[in-house]
C-alpha cells in the first residue's frame, strides 16, 4: 500500500530510514557516506541529469537527516544543489498569445508594464510589473501564466525569495517553520532538519530501566498509517524501545481547562497551541504578544506532567508539525520535551528496525476526551474552549471565537485585531490560529493529506471513553 502522497516524501523517507539503520547498528560518521550510492546505485540517473548530481543531493539530505547545519538556527533548510530546475517565476506571456487587437492586458495594467510589439504580441516589463495578475485574468486566450515557484506560492508569509543564482532563500526573520514549502516543493529542494538520530540515542539508552522514553503522539495520528490500526502503531512504538505511549490530546484536555479560565480572566486571548501561529504573532504583530495564552502547547503540557511524575523520563513528541521542532529547541517547552519527530520520520524509524506494524497485535492508547482529540483539526480547539468554560462553571462569559484556518486567515484577523477592529464592542474575544489549512491534519510532516483526515479525527474523538474534559484529566491524575 502507498504510504506517502508524493515520491519526494518517499525519497526523503529512504534517506531517513538508511540513516536510522546506521545509527542503530553501525558507526554513523563513516557509514553515512555510503548512503547516496546505496539509494542511487548503478550509473543511470533516475531523476536528474546525471547520477552524480543525484548522489550529491542525497548527500545533502543525509546532512539534514543528521541534524543539518549548526550555523543555521532554522529547522527548515534549502538544498541549494537541488534548487535549480524552476523558472525565476512571476507572470509571463506564453506562445499562446495570438497578438489580438483588443489589448485588454495592456489596458488593465495600471503600472504600464505591458508592452505590445509590432506584431501585436504582448510582453511584460519585469522592472514595472508588481505581479498583480490582472493581465492574466483578462486575457481571452489564457496566454499569460503565473510561473511563481511552488515554494514561493506555498509561503504565505513571503519568507522565500530567489537569489541571483536562481536558488531559493529563506528569510529566517520571517519564517515560522510551518513547512508548507517543504511539502510543496516538487524537487524536494527544501527539507526540515531531522533529529531522528537524537531519538535513536535516547532509545538505545532506554535499555536502562532508569531512562524511560515516553512517546507523546499527536491526535492527528488517527488519520495516518492508514495501512494499520492505531493500536498496532502503539505496539510498534513500544517494540522499537518507547516505554509508554501517551496522547498529546491529554495535554490538550489540560490546556482546554486552563485556557478557558485564562480567557475569562483576560477577556481577550490568542491560542498558544500552534507554534507556527505563535511565532508569526511574535515576528509580525509584536503588539499582540501580550494576548497569547500563557499555557504551554498540549504536547508540552502533558510532557511536563510526565516529568513531574517521573523526573528521569525523556519525552519525544511525534506529530505532523515541522514547527514543533523549533518550539522544542527555543521556547519554554524545551524544558519538558526532549525531541520531536514527524510522522514521516516515525515511518522511517519503524522500517529501520524492520517493524511491520500491520502484523502486530493492538495496544491501548491512554484515553483523552473527545475534545482533546479534535484539537487536531481546525475548529477543534474552539469547541474544546467552549466545553472548558462550561465544565469550569463559567456561565457569565460569552465566547466569541474566530477560527482562523491557515496563515492567510489569521493574517487578516491579526491585522484587524492590531487596529482594534475585532475587539471593538467585544466582537471577538478568542482567536484560534492554525497555520496549516485544516489544522494539524494538514501538517507538512503528515504521511498523507486529505479531506478524509478530518473524518478520521472526528471518528477517533467519538471513540473516547471519557466524555468530558474533566473526566479525562481526572483519570490521568488518578493513575
Amino acid at each position: 500500500m502507498k504510504k506517502f502522497d508524493t515520491k519526494v516524501q518517499a525519497l526523503k523517507y529512504k534517506v531517513l530510514r538508511e540513516a536510522a539503520r546506521i545509527a542503530w547498528n553501525g558507526d554513523p560518521e563513516r557509514e553515512m557516506l555510503n548512503i547516496p550510492e546505496r539509494i542511487i546505485p548503478g550509473k543511470e540517473p533516475t531523476m536528474r541529469c546525471c547520477v552524480y548530481k543525484e548522489r550529491a543531493i542525497i548527500a545533502e539530505r543525509v546532512k539534514l537527516a543528521a541534524g543539518g547545519s549548526a550555523t543555521n538556527p532554522n529547522v527548515i533548510e534549502v538544498i541549494g544543489i537541488a534548487c535549480d530546475e524552476c523558472p525565476m517565476g512571476g507572470y509571463e506571456v506564453t506562445a499562446a498569445c495570438r497578438g489580438c487587437i483588443a489589448h485588454r492586458c495592456e489596458d488593465v495594467c495600471r503600472r504600464g508594464a505591458i508592452m505590445i510589439d509590432a506584431d501585436h504580441v504582448a510582453h511584460i516589463d519585469k522592472t514595472k510589473c508588481v505581479e498583480c495578475g490582472m493581465c492574466a485574468k483578462v486575457c481571452p486566450y489564457g496566454a499569460i501564466l503565473d510561473f511563481t515557484r511552488p515554494c514561493e506560492r506555498a509561503c504565505k508569509i513571503h519568507a522565500i525569495s530567489i537569489g541571483n543564482d536562481s536558488v531559493a532563500r529563506i528569510d529566517n526573520d520571517k519564517c515560522i517553520a510551518c513547512g508548507a514549502c517543504v511539502y510543496q516543493c516538487p524537487w524536494g529542494a527544501i527539507m526540515d532538519k531531522s533529529y531522528i538520530l537524537d531519538v535513536i540515542g535516547l532509545l538505545k539508552n532506554a535499555a536502562d530501566p532508569a531512562r524511560k522514553v515516553y512517546a507523546v503522539v499527536a491526535p492527528s495520528i488517527s488519520s495516518q498509517f492508514i495501512y494499520a490500526k492505531l493500536g498496532q502503531v502503539v505496539t510498534g512504538l513500544k517494540r522499537i524501545g518507547f516505554h509508554t505511549v501517551v496522547e498529546a490530546a491529554l495535554g490538550a484536555d489540560m490546556v482546554a481547562l486552563a485556557e478557558s479560565k485564562e480567557l475569562a480572566e483576560k477577556g481577550l486571548l490568542l491560542s498558544s497551541c500552534c507554534p507556527a501561529f505563535v511565532s508569526y504573532v511574535h515576528k509580525q504583530f509584536p503588539s499582540l504578544v501580550q494576548y497569547i495564552s500563557h499555557n504551554l502547547s498540549p504536547a508540552a503540557a502533558i510532557s511536563r506532567y510526565i516529568k513531574s511524575v517521573d523526573p528521569s523520563a525523556k519525552t519525544v513528541f511525534i506529530g505532523p508539525c515541522t514547527a514543533k521542532k523549533a518550539e522544542y529547541r527555543d521556547t519554554p517547552a524545551a524544558e519538558y520535551v526532549d525531541a520531536a519527530l514527524t510522522f514521516e520520520e516515525l515511518q522511517a524509524l519503524f522500517d529501520s528496525r524492520d517493524v511491520d506494524i500491520a502484523s502486530l497485535e493492538e495496544g491501548v492508547l491512554d484515553n483523552a476526551s473527545y475534545y482533546g482529540r479534535i484539537f487536531a483539526r481546525s475548529g477543534g480547539l474552539t469547541d474544546a474552549i467552549a466545553q472548558g468554560l462550561k465544565e469550569n462553571g463559567i456561565t457569565d462569559f460569552e465566547l466569541k471565537a474566530l477560527r482562523c484556518d491557515g496563515i492567510e486567515e489569521f493574517r487578516a484577523a491579526l491585522t484587524r485585531l492590531s487596529r482594534n477592529a475585532l475587539n471593538a464592542n467585544f466582537e471577538v474575544n478568542f482567536v484560534e490560529g492554525m497555520a496549516c489549512v485544516g489544522g494539524c491534519i494538514g501538517g507538512a510532516g503528515c504521511l498523507t493529506h486529505g479531506v478524509k483526515n478530518k473524518l478520521e479525527v472526528d471518528k477517533y474523538g467519538r471513540e473516547a471513553l471519557e466524555k468530558t474534559i474533566g473526566d479525562a484529566v481526572k483519570a490521568l491524575v488518578q493513575k
